[in-house]
Parts: structure tokens; sequence; C-alpha cells
């Protein structure tokens, strides 16, 4: 196997335990192996069955979004596009190589870099919506959050979360942005300054794309959202395993505080960012020392079995060397 791969490999695997360990420990109570003794294994499948049906949902939203720019993919390239995505994301900083993985499997499909660099963006952009749309049902459900927030505030923050898309959306139908682009990067190098419109440019592409075909944007849209929650799901499916009581509407609604907040996370896949938001989260909706072991199970069936499924098509279609084929990726379409 290639060396900066296995490199890379065995400290996410150190990493990922270590942090694993870190959280059972510091959050284990004595009451928790009570309630592991009581957890019904038939959960586990159920677990596993919604995620399926979350990852199904998210292929369908590839299709979807490939018939927008006239494109067709095989079940086994969605397959691969879906899956690699967890693979490179978990094993790059800020998850940025989920992105290159998924134009990777689409260029190897046939599919133009363009218009699979389209793609993927208006992806991602759909997954960062649908969660801020959200953010403002969460904060007027979940009593335990809003406490002693003024009804108004909440309002004016319910308000911005919802204009974001809307106005990130005007706005690129406009010159301003580029005009702040060359503001803020004036000093800045000119491959950075190059780099920056050029990036710019693929984000507006991508809100041009979904302006032309509304409908089916929006197709892809709400299935993204089922998608996502699908996969959230696996969540309130491991309480139930555990018999214990809870709101679904809470629950389902601090994992997608949480999923927002690893968008934007530094670290691998949201590695312990993750686990600790976990932990902070929902200490006060589990029984003492469950909250380790039920961010654990979370982030092992959410995102490291589709890591690992990743992992294999990955390897299989492009060999060990597929870290460097991602970054040679990267780099020649930043010299473009």
């Amino acid at each position: 196997m290639n060396n900066k791969l296995l490199a890379r490999l065995i400290v996410l695997f150190v990493f990922v335990l270590a942090i694993s360990a870190a959280v059972i420990y510091f959050t284990f109570d004595i009451r928790t192996l009570d309630y592991l003794t009581m957890f019904q294994p038939v959960y586990i499948l159920m677990a596993l069955g919604i995620l399926f049906v979350g990852l199904l949902f998210d292929g369908l939203r590839l299709i979807t979004l490939a018939k927008v720019t006239d494109e067709r993919l095989s079940l086994k390239q969605i397959v691969n596009v879906v899956l690699s995505n967890y693979f490179l994301a978990l094993v790059t900083p800020g998850a940025s190589g989920g992105a290159i993985a998924q134009v990777m499997f689409m260029k190897k499909a046939g599919v133009p870099v363009a218009k699979a660099t389209v793609v993927v963006l208006v992806r991602t952009i759909m997954s960062i919506s649908f969660l801020i749309f959200l953010v403002p049902v969460v904060f007027f459900t979940d009593t335990d959050i809003n406490t002693g927030i003024p009804t108004y505030v909440l309002a004016m923050v319910s308000v911005g979360f919802i204009s974001l898309p809307i106005i990130a959306f005007f706005l690129m139908r406009t010159h301003y942005p580029e005009k702040w682009i060359d503001f803020f990067t004036r000093k800045l190098a000119y491959k950075t300054r190059q780099n920056c419109f050029i990036w710019y440019q693929e984000f507006k592409n991508a809100f041009v794309v979904m302006g032309k075909h509304p409908l089916t944007v929006m197709r892809a849209f709400v299935e993204s959202g089922i998608s996502l929650l699908c996969i959230y799901a696996t969540v309130p499916a491991y309480f139930s395993g555990m018999s214990i009581d809870y709101n679904l509407t809470q629950v389902m609604g601090r994992m997608v505080l949480i999923n927002l907040i690893l968008y934007f996370s530094p670290t691998p896949g949201g590695s312990g960012i993750a686990e600790a938001g976990f932990v902070m989260l929902f200490s006060n909706l589990l029984p003492n020392g469950l909250a380790g072991v039920m961010a654990v199970l979370w982030r092992f069936t959410a995102e490291y079995l589709p890591f690992l499924l990743g992992a294999f098509v990955s390897i299989r279609a492009f060999g060990s060397n597929v870290m460097n084929m991602a970054t040679i990726e990267t780099k020649n379409d930043n010299e473009k």
C-alpha cells in the first residue's frame, strides 16, 4: 500500500480510537453497564436499515442533479461517488477531500470536470441550506436550548438563518461579490487571489444551474433532506434499543445543530468536535454515563462504517495511490 495512504490511515485510526476511548472514559458511569446489558441487538439492524435509506436518498439526489447537467450515471457509479465522499472526507482536514473524491469518480464515469464540480457544489449547498432552514425550528421547539432567550431574539435569529441562502442566491446575480473578493484579497499573493475568484465562479455557476431548473432542484432538495434526516435517525434508533424515553423532535433537532457545525469543522470528518458536541448537547437528555457511548455508536454507524465502504471502492478504483491522485486533482483544478 502507498506509504502516504497507509500513514494517513494509521494516524486516523489512532486518532479515532483515542477520541472514542476518551469520550467514553470521561463520561462513564457505573450505570452505563446496566443500560448496555439491556440493549436489544435488533436495533442495530434498525439503525443500519435507516442508514441505508439515507444513503439511498443521497444517491437519488445525485441522480437528480446529474440529470440537470444532462449526464447519466450507472448504479455502480452512484454508489462509488456517495461512498468515496465519506472516505476522503475523513482523511483530509476540514473534510475537503470529500468533494474531490466525488469529482474524481464522476470524471472517471465520463462526466466533464466542470459539470461534476457544479453537481458537487449544488449537493453541498443543498445539505447546508436544508440544515440552516431547520435551525429556527430547533430554536423554537427545544425549550432547553432557548431557555432565557427572548422571543424577539429567536425571531430575529430565525429570520437571519432563513434569509442566508436567499440573500446568497440574489447576490450571485450582482457584481458585489467580485468587488468584495477583490477588496479583501488585494494584499494576498496573485495565485491565492486567482483561486478565490475561481472558487467563487464555480460557486456562482452552481447557483445559475439551480436557477434554471427550479422544479428539479426542489426535488433534489427534498431528497437531500430525507437523506440527512434518515442518517441522523440512527441516534434515536439506538435510544430505543436501550429503552430510553426521548422526544424525537428534540433529538433530531440537536442532531441538526451538530451536523451543521461539522460542515465548518477544521478536523478530518469533524472527529473530536462531533463527539464533544454530542456529549454537550445530549448529556441532559440521557442517563448518566450514556452520552459518550451514544456519541461513539453514532459516529461508528453514520461515519466510520460508510468510511470503510468508501475506502474499499476508492482504493479498488484508483489503487493505493488515491491520496496522491486527489492531491494532483486539486492542483489541476486550481491551475485552470
